[in-house]
């Protein structure tokens, strides 16, 4: 008469014979929960009406600036013929009828981009009273604000650039001119540095959502900040400054600039004016003896990002605090059925 042990040790012998050892080891691969909410909210955000305004409003703007930028130097093809770098003019030189080029209007129209997909990221599922289901579902609590910024930052990055090709071949047919190597370089250095600045607007937007749990509240906070980051900024820095130097001085520039490096726009400004100018071999305050002892050259692309890198590195800076902030708030929020 066998045992019981032995009994039990053929059945599983024979459990190993019938079954594969793929299908005992192999288990159902469930896709990390902020992929599911990014993917989600992306095809959400491309399909919404906000972002075709978004759109339509980036693409006339940037597209008249360069259209009207490349007629202006055609206008003076004669001279401009031995310009350096004259492809990246298209973005630099503002037109008659306006007083910004491309790069000013992605400085003051892209944090509205960044605020139109963040304001109301977690407040709108608050209102509809989806988020405590989006919470039941099986996902960790920090998917759903992790995948709601990546799909907003996406979809600028997506926006950024079909933007930045439209333009750049509208450049090339209107001024019949190759962009060289070093200035596709620069562009997609100025397209990244573009993304992250919008991001910082993106992530105090999803902080904002979070935090004031209304999003008519967390857009006028937002729209608010904007106006005085970046129109009203530079009026600020003059009247702060003035208040502890006297004007037209030298230490009243200097206080004038790292006060005014404060602004994320500023910064952002400092980057794409070094980029997109190589003539441009510093942003500190530099006097007029300093300005007729230099030697006119161009900067390579390599000087130029170590330039820069400072106000690269704390707009990189600033995105991430501003995210984490909207984490910590989203986590530490209780959330009511």
């Amino acid at each position: 008469m066998k045992r019981p042990s032995d009994v039990i040790a053929a059945a599983r012998n024979v459990l190993r014979v019938t079954v594969p050892a793929s299908t005992r080891s192999a288990a159902p691969r469930i896709p990390a929960g902020w992929r599911m909410v990014a993917r989600k909210e992306i095809a959400d955000h491309l399909h919404s009406a906000r972002f075709f305004v978004v759109a339509a409003l980036l693409s006339i703007t940037g597209i008249a600036s360069v259209y009207a930028a490349g007629g202006r130097i055609r206008d003076v093809a004669s001279e401009a013929t031995d310009v350096p770098s004259l492809f990246l003019k298209l973005f630099t030189i503002s037109i008659e009828n306006t007083p910004f080029a491309f790069v000013n209007f992605v400085a003051l129209i892209g944090p509205l981009l960044g605020i139109a997909f963040g304001f109301d990221a977690i407040s709108s599922e608050r209102t509809q009273r989806t988020l405590p289901r989006l919470l039941a579902q099986p996902i960790h609590r920090d998917d759903v604000v992790n995948g709601k910024f990546v799909a907003g930052l996406s979809v600028i990055g997506m926006l950024l650039t079909a933007l930045m090709v439209t333009v750049a071949g509208i450049g090339i047919v209107r001024l019949g001119v190759v962009p060289e190597p070093d200035d596709i370089g620069r562009l997609l250095v100025f397209l990244l540095v573009s993304i992250v600045y919008i991001g910082v607007w993106l992530a105090f937007a999803l902080m904002l959502s979070i935090v004031l749990q209304r999003a008519a509240t967390a857009a006028l906070a937002a729209i608010g900040t904007w106006l005085v980051l970046s129109l009203l900024a530079g009026l600020i820095v003059q009247l702060v400054a003035g208040l502890f130097t006297q004007p037209d001085t030298l230490a009243n520039a200097e206080l004038q600039q790292t006060l005014g490096r404060l602004s994320p726009a500023i910064v952002y400004e400092e980057v794409t004016a070094a980029l997109l100018t190589p003539e441009l071999r510093t942003l500190g305050v530099i006097t007029a003896e300093q300005t007729f002892r230099a030697v006119p050259s161009q900067l390579p692309l390599g000087e130029s990002l170590l330039l820069v890198w400072p106000q690269a590195v704390g707009l990189l800076a600033v995105t991430v605090l501003m995210f984490a902030a909207a984490y910590i708030a989203f986590l530490r929020q209780e959330v009511r059925v």
